[in-house]
């Protein structure tokens, strides 16, 4: 690349950005919006003490039974009185004293119907003399990695990744397409691979104060670990970044209308807000559609982040996402200049 070559790209680039700089909004949705979601979620999910939970009983002894265990919380009440506080859910679990047995009635399907069914149980056997046949000993354990907000904070990573990329990608080019600008820019002697690649450079330059302001507050709030690489981290988000590049790229190649590119990306990246595990594990769909949801680039970014982050993985570790994202690189960028419209 000769003087003006780098002048012209150079030039490009920091129009983009000083674009960027113009729209408040933009900067909002991508520094600002991701730091208040993570703050939500993590404040919404923090780790509470053990919740006591609220049983009944039909007799006193029962009753005293049940509340010598520190998670549960009983009072006294008929059948009848306790068959409409589970039915209105005041109370989890009810215990009925009959005549040779004690009846435990609880929803199955509710997790915590079913903590209180097995601490009544433990309640009531051992207030009846039941003792454990081996000793044992409880070593409780505090360890950052396993909260829901270390989870997620890779998820909204990507998520806000993919976003930032994608629209700052499709509206600018579509916006330019709308403006005959690309038409105009065509007849120049600039060359147009330069026009493309000052998109991808202004994206990295905003990736830097994205990925920063993001990590930065996810550690100083929340104590969110970094167990692998600092440097392999950065690399991983900048690939995410020009997949999703690409992939707005190639979005925008042919659509003519702010309209039309914004419904073409809704299509794209709905399905990976779903499936690509940015709020919760994609290991909870059914096994028959795990392949198509593993060669999504969302889920190969997660689970890279994830992997790096939590684990400690290095790259070499992570060579399977690592090289789907390097296919949602290479392939849509590669069709993009097939069939881009610069008119």
């Amino acid at each position: 690349m000769n003087k003006l070559e780098f002048s012209s790209l150079y030039q490009l680039t920091m129009m983009r950005f000083r674009l960027f700089l113009r729209e408040p909004e933009a900067i909002f949705w991508i520094f600002i919006f991701p730091i208040l979601l993570a703050a939500g979620l993590g404040i919404a999910f923090r780790n509470r003490p053990p919740e006591v939970l609220q049983v009944g009983a039909t007799t006193l002894q029962l009753t005293q039974a049940l509340n010598a265990d520190k998670g549960l919380t009983s009072i006294t009440m008929d059948e009848a009185t306790g068959t409409q506080a589970l039915a209105t859910g005041r109370i989890l679990l009810l215990a009925v004293q009959r005549p040779d047995t004690t009846v435990y009635q609880y929803d199955s399907t509710n997790p915590d119907a079913r903590t209180a069914k097995l601490l009544a149980d433990r309640a009531i056997q051992t207030a009846a003399g039941r003792h454990d046949a081996l000793p044992s000993k409880e070593e409780l354990v505090h360890e950052t990695g396993s909260r829901y907000i270390d989870f997620v904070v890779p998820g909204l990573l990507g998520m806000n990744l993919m976003g930032s990329a994608m629209w700052g990608m499709g509206f600018a080019i579509v916006d330019a397409r709308q403006k005959k600008l690309l038409k105009r820019l065509v007849a120049s002697p600039m060359p147009r691979w330069q026009y493309l690649a000052s998109f991808l450079l202004s994206r990295l330059v905003m990736l830097v104060i994205e990925v920063a302001a993001f990590l930065g507050f996810a550690r100083l709030v929340f104590g969110v670990p970094f167990r692998g690489s600092i440097t392999q981290l950065s690399l991983l988000c900048i690939l995410t970044s020009l997949a999703f590049s690409a992939l707005g790229l190639l979005t925008a190649s042919r659509a003519k209308t702010i309209e039309a590119v914004s419904g073409l990306m809704n299509f794209v990246m709905f399905p990976m807000w779903i499936f690509s595990g940015v709020f919760f594990s994609s290991t909870r769909f059914p096994a028959a559609v795990q392949p198509l949801i593993r060669a999504l680039p969302l889920t190969a970014a997660i689970d890279a982040m994830r992997g790096n982050m939590l684990q400690g993985l290095s790259l070499q570790q992570l060579l399977a996402p690592v090289a789907i994202l390097l296919a949602w690189l290479i392939i849509p960028f590669a069709i993009s200049l097939r069939i881009f419209r610069w008119r």
